[in-house]
């Protein structure tokens, strides 16, 4: 069954385009990287995806059904997880909030509940890490308890919104290595929003190009006409080891 179908969507605000005509099929292996520049829409697709946002137009199926109905086999990791650093929480309480949409917020955890929590933290490699409060991990650690919080409902498809943001370089090629053993040995679908071009390109299996119109081949391969009409300027190739891109100067 084909894991996200999108036709025709269009998203507006105010007589704005915020999405136009986005058309996407991703299948359960897929691991679809998503650029593109601030303000293109990359946040809301995903909204979308989850069911927190309607679109004006189109259809958008999630394993064949709608977002809403399909949320509970769909984890989610925001852009910016903002929470008091001495607030003093348990590494696997937070995992443990993944678990409200099942129980309810005022409802004690169960058994289960812990024990799904277990594996989503060994899922990430912090299950070592479960009596350690939050606050204590480096930011690199802490993502890698958020993708567990998403992970503990034993989801299908994961979205991520930009979720290396603020970790350095040495725990950023971790965190990608640690999507690629879920999406590959444990078969879950990734959406991840980035503005990392480099770095994603070498771990997706898909890249779209996402300002308000979705640039998208059903591939890892984006042109250089696809990248300059999501930006809006000219764009130029660099390579230096790891090809990657930046934009050129332009007015």
């Amino acid at each position: 069954m084909t894991t996200v179908s999108i036709k025709g969507l269009w998203v507006c605000r105010a007589e704005h385009a915020v999405l136009e005509d986005i058309n996407l099929e991703l299948e359960p292996s897929d691991f679809l990287g998503l650029i593109g520049p601030n303000g293109g829409g990359k946040s809301t697709l995903l909204k979308v995806m989850l069911g927190l946002i309607k679109p004006d137009r189109g259809e958008i199926k999630i394993f064949g059904l709608t977002p809403e109905a399909a949320r509970g086999r769909v984890g989610y990791m925001p852009q910016k997880t903002m929470f008091d650093q001495s607030f003093p929480v348990k590494v696997q309480d937070v995992v443990l909030m993944g678990r409200y949409s099942r129980i309810g917020l005022f409802h004690r955890y169960g058994p289960e509940d812990r024990a799904a929590a277990r594996r989503a933290l060994e899922a990430v490699k912090m299950d070592d890490r479960a009596e350690r409060e939050i606050g204590a991990l480096s930011g690199g650690e802490q993502q890698r308890v958020f993708v567990a919080r998403s992970l503990v409902s034993d989801p299908e498809l994961l979205l991520l919104d930009e979720p290396t943001a603020g970790v350095d370089s040495a725990q950023q090629t971790e965190f990608y290595d640690l999507l690629s053993h879920l999406n590959h040995d444990l078969g879950i679908a990734i959406v991840m929003v980035s503005h990392d071009v480099t770095a994603i390109s070498k771990y997706v299996s898909k890249i779209a190009c996402l300002n308000q119109r979705l640039y998208y081949h059903g591939s890892k391969e984006i042109t250089n006409e696809d990248i300059e009409k999501a930006y809006g300027c000219p764009v130029e190739m660099i390579a230096h080891g790891t090809p990657h891109r930046v934009l050129r100067e332009h007015d």
